[in-house]
């Protein structure tokens, strides 16, 4: 089997990932291990390239020849169409897949679109693994996701210790695919949710004329703190929304949880008004704030409220 390693789709998420594997030795150390990359946006791999230019990174045309060339592909595409385009197109992944190709791919996508792809691979002779991935811009940079996995345990166990422990702090493993998908389903919408909550504890504390960071200070000090809230909390007082997980993509894995509760007849109602919410937020014209970072649903619910300090804040 080829040593070397394919990463398909060098975005937001993508780039800190293959960067990980850069730097951390699993591919890119010499001309028998490259990494080899494709993304639709050409740029995108030639930046990356110039950032290690002394690593050996191969750059192909299509996502067809970087599975041809590697033993194990990852893929990290934006959307669910995207996905789908550069998966089953006639020069896209499974159009190069054969026996002994693996094939890991860690977008958040429809839990049937996975078993759909898993099952596409499997059809060939390949192997594949669901590995979707819990967060976002900075922790794909620094190797601190979290990979939820589901699909081919002997895959899962070759790449856990190397390219996983390369990317991520953490890797589970949930059986059959589809059970990967369903754990960060689970794990986004109740991201949104509390991101719609803390936005508009935020909102009332600076409507009522208590001072933003104190309040910030005060929420890092009890037993409702977090991560998130200590991160995002800071920019959304200043607005400062420059993506890191967009808005748009939160809504989307929100809006495919609550159809996952409604099809197991799961009471959802918070987590659907936070969804609704994230909705608004997505196709509201006039905020803009569909492709900005998640924590810009903040913008929304000022606009919908009529507080003076709300009236001010868009004025601004």
């Amino acid at each position: 089997m080829s040593s070397a390693v394919g990463f398909i789709g060098i975005g937001i998420m993508g780039d800190g990932m293959a960067s990980r594997l850069i730097s951390e030795g699993i591919a890119g150390s010499d001309e028998d291990s490259p990494l080899v990359i494709w993304n639709r946006t050409n740029k995108k791999c030639e930046d990356l390239k110039k950032r290690f230019s002394e690593k050996h990174i191969i750059i192909k045309s299509s996502a067809k020849e970087v599975v041809e060339m590697c033993g194990v592909s990852y893929s990290m595409l934006s959307t669910p169409q995207a996905s789908k385009e550069v998966f089953y197109a006639s020069n896209g992944v499974l159009s190069g897949v054969s026996e002994g190709k693996s094939i890991v791919d860690c977008a958040t996508l429809a839990e049937n679109d996975m078993k759909e792809m898993n099952e596409a691979v499997n059809g060939k002779g390949g192997r594949f693994l669901e590995a979707p991935v819990s967060g976002s811009k900075v922790p794909a940079a620094n190797g601190s996701l979290v990979f939820l996995c589901a699909g081919s345990k002997v895959l899962f166990d070759e790449i856990d210790s190397t390219a996983l422990k390369a990317m991520g702090k953490a890797n589970h493993f949930f059986g059959e695919v589809g059970y990967g998908t369903r754990a960060k389903l689970v794990v986004n919408s109740l991201m949104g949710t509390i991101m719609a909550a803390f936005g508009e504890g935020l909102a009332l504390s600076e409507s009522v004329g208590l001072n933003g960071d104190q309040i910030l200070e005060v929420i890092s000090q009890g037993a409702i703190q977090s991560p998130m809230f200590s991160l995002k909390g800071p920019k959304m007082l200043t607005k400062d929304t420059n993506p890191h997980f967009p808005l748009t993509h939160a809504h989307k894995d929100m809006a495919l949880a609550c159809k996952m509760a409604e099809k197991v007849g799961t009471e959802f109602s918070v987590m659907q008004q936070a969804e609704l919410l994230f909705r608004q937020a997505k196709e509201d014209e006039t905020l803009n704030v569909a492709n900005q970072d998640f924590s810009a649903v903040y913008e929304k619910i000022h606009s919908e409220s009529s507080s003076e300090f709300s009236k001010k804040r868009r004025m601004k």
